[in-house]
C-alpha cells in the first residue's frame, strides 16, 4: 500500500500467530518457497494493536532463524479501528492532479488529523452513474499504529518495504491467482482470531469493504466459559468438533450457536452490499483464515446465504514441490496463510 520487481516476503501479524510467506515468481506462475508460522502468546496482539512487542519480536527471530532468512524485505499489512477506507466519487482528474489534491480530498472523508495519517489511494475508474465522476479507494492509516508494525520488524532486523490492507492483500490473491470468470459479484471473508474482514469484488474490483467484529477467540472464550478448557484445549475442540472430557452433543450445539452468530454477521454485511449498490447480489463466497476450518463453517454459510461459499486456499494455484512441502500439511492450514501469502505477491511500490 505505502511504499523493482526483487521478491519480498510476506508477514502477516494476526492475533494469534505470525505467519511467513515466501514465494518464487516463474514464467508458469508462483512457487511457494517458504511457509511458517509461529503461536503468539494471549494478549500479544489485541484488536489490530500490538500490546506486547517482545513477544512479536521473539516471533518474527524464530521464523526468520527457521526459514533462513536474514535482512530481508518484507511486506505486512494492517486493519482494524486505525485504518479506514472508503470508495468514493471526485470530479474525473488526472492521477498526478489528483496526488496533489488528494490531501484536501480526504479530509472530508477521514475522521483522523491529516498528519496522523498516512494516507494511499487507487483510481477504480469512471463512475457509472455520472461521466464527469472517477470512483476511488481512498485509505488512511494512523500513523502511530503502522509505526508499531514498522517497529517490530526493524528490530527483527527485517526490511519493511510495503505496507497493506489485510482485505487487500487477500484480493491480490484471488485477483492473481483464482480470476473466477463465471461470477461477476465475489465476497472474500478472511476470518481471524480477532475479527472478519469482509472485502466485495465486482468484475475483480473491491467495491465494498467492512468489518466484524467476531472471530476465532469468540469461539474459544465460549467454549473455556461452558467447558472450563484452556485456551489450546478451546481451540482444539473448534476445530475438531470434540474433546476428551467434553459431552459431544452439547460441543457441537454451542459450536453451532456461535456459528450461526458468525454467519448473521456475514449475511448482514451482505445485505448492506446489496442495499448500497441497486440490490447487486454476491454470487460466490470465498472465506479464508483459520476459523475456515471450524467444523461444519462453509455449510452453515451456505445454507443460510444460498450461494456457494469455497475455502480460499492461496496454494493451490501454485507450484508447491513434494520434495520440498507435505502437500497434505499445506493443504490443511493453507487458509491461515492468505494474507501472508497475498502480501508475498506485492512489489515495491505497488498501488492498493
Amino acid at each position: 500500500m505505502f511504499g523493482s520487481k526483487k521478491e519480498i516476503i510476506g508477514i502477516d501479524i494476526g492475533a494469534s500467530a505470525v505467519k511467513l510467506v515466501q514465494l518464487k515468481e516463474t514464467k508458469a506462475g508462483y512457487q511457494l518457497k517458504s511457509m511458517d508460522r509461529e503461536p503468539l502468546p494471549p494478549e500479544a496482539v489485541v484488536d489490530s494493536s500490538i500490546m506486547d512487542s517482545t513477544s512479536v519480536v521473539q516471533a518474527i527471530h524464530a521464523l526468520s532463524e527457521r526459514n533462513r532468512i536474514k535482512s530481508a524485505d518484507v511486506a505486512i499489512s494492517v486493519s482494524g479501528h486505525s485504518v479506514i477506507i472508503r470508495k468514493i466519487s471526485l470530479p474525473s482528474m488526472t492521477e498526478d492532479e489528483l496526488d496533489n489534491s488528494i490531501q484536501w480530498e480526504a479530509e472530508q472523508y477521514i475522521p483522523f488529523e491529516m498528519s496522523e495519517v498516512f494516507l494511499d489511494y487507487h483510481i477504480i475508474g469512471p463512475d457509472p452513474n455520472d461521466e464527469n465522476l472517477m470512483e476511488v479507494v481512498l485509505v488512511a492509516a494512523k500513523r502511530d499504529f503502522v509505526n508499531e508494525y514498522v517497529g517490530v520488524l526493524k528490530e527483527s532486523g527485517l526490511n519493511p518495504v510495503v505496507v497493506d490492507v489485510d482485505c487487500f492483500a487477500i484480493e491480490n490473491v484471488y485477483s492473481l491467482l483464482y480470476g473466477d470468470d463465471d461470477v461477476d459479484v465475489v465476497a472474500l471473508i478472511d476470518i481471524g482470531a480477532g475479527g472478519a474482514q469482509v472485502n466485495i469484488l465486482k468484475n475483480n474490483v473491491s467495491v465494498f469493504t467492512r468489518e466484524v467484529q467476531m472471530g476465532g477467540n469468540h469461539f474459544n472464550e465460549e467454549i473455556q466459559k461452558r467447558f472450563g478448557l484452556s485456551s489450546e484445549d478451546a481451540e482444539t475442540l473448534k476445530l475438531q468438533g470434540a474433546f476428551e472430557g467434553v459431552d459431544a452433543t452439547q460441543a457441537a450445539a454451542l459450536i453451532k450457536q456461535v456459528t450461526d452468530a458468525l454467519c448473521q454477521e456475514i449475511r448482514r454485511s451482505l445485505d448492506f452490499f446489496s442495499s448500497a449498490f441497486a440490490d447487486e447480489q454476491v454470487q460466490k463466497l470465498y472465506v479464508s483464515g483459520g476459523v475456515a476450518l471450524t467444523e461444519n463453517l462453509l455449510k452453515s454459510l451456505e445454507d443460510r446465504l444460498g450461494i456457494p461459499v469455497a475455502v480460499l486456499d492461496p496454494f493451490s494455484h501454485m507450484a508447491v514441490s513434494e520434495s520440498d512441502f507435505d502437500l497434505d500439511y499445506v493443504k490443511s492450514v493453507a487458509p491461515f496463510f492468505a494474507v501472508a501469502a497475498g502480501l508475498a505477491t506485492r512489489k515495491v511500490g505497488d498501488k492498493l
